[in-house]
């Protein structure tokens, strides 16, 4: 039985890319009680299915999976391919080396497109309140939040599109730091 509840757990995660909540998870096994779905739980993370936080959110065991790293592709001109396994690599530690601080916004708009950043891609932020000169940060200008480059220049800040079409942007009211971009997720 233990097995058809793992099975109905990852198949909503494959779904819905997100896991499902105690409410969801008593509706796909059936359960009465939250005691009985806290206690089912507790046994996947046991049996090494799923993980919990401190707060008590889980998420599948299988994205920490590592993935085989073969080699390089050229990306000009063409050479000999060669495949050999130099190493894996955990893409939730390289995706999120800092977790806990750590998650991901959907792209809307175009103001990014020369740095790579198209509308539909996923950044993945970490949560900070200060950048370097240059980073692409995440934040609130004016009560409105943009993705841009972080720009300094002596005690003038401002922020930077990587699209001719967009201006420089100075904040004149508010202006404060919420993240910094630390990778792109595009999916083709």
């Amino acid at each position: 039985m233990l097995e058809n509840y793992k099975k109905k757990i990852i198949s909503f995660y494959e779904s819905h890319r997100r896991m499902p909540g105690y409410a969801e998870i008593m509706n796909l096994t059936g359960f009465k009680s939250k005691n009985a779905v806290y206690k089912l739980i507790n046994k996947l993370v046991d049996l090494g299915v799923i993980y919990k936080d401190a707060q008590g959110k889980i998420t599948p065991a299988f994205l920490n999976e590592e993935v085989p790293f073969l080699g390089y592709v050229e990306a000009g001109l063409p050479s000999l391919a060669e495949e050999d396994l130099l190493d894996t690599i955990d893409l939730d530690k390289y995706l999120l080396p800092h977790k806990e601080n750590s998650y991901i916004l959907e792209v809307k708009g175009d103001s990014m497109i020369d740095e790579g950043i198209k509308e539909g891609d996923y950044v993945i932020v970490e949560k900070k309140s200060d950048a370097k000169d240059g980073e692409i940060v995440i934040a609130e200008v004016d009560g409105g939040y943009t993705m841009k480059f972080f720009k300094k220049k002596g005690n003038v800040i401002f922020l930077r599109p990587a699209n001719k079409d967009f201006k420089d942007i100075y904040p004149t009211e508010s202006f404060s730091i919420v993240a910094v971009v630390k990778g792109v997720i595009r999916k083709y």
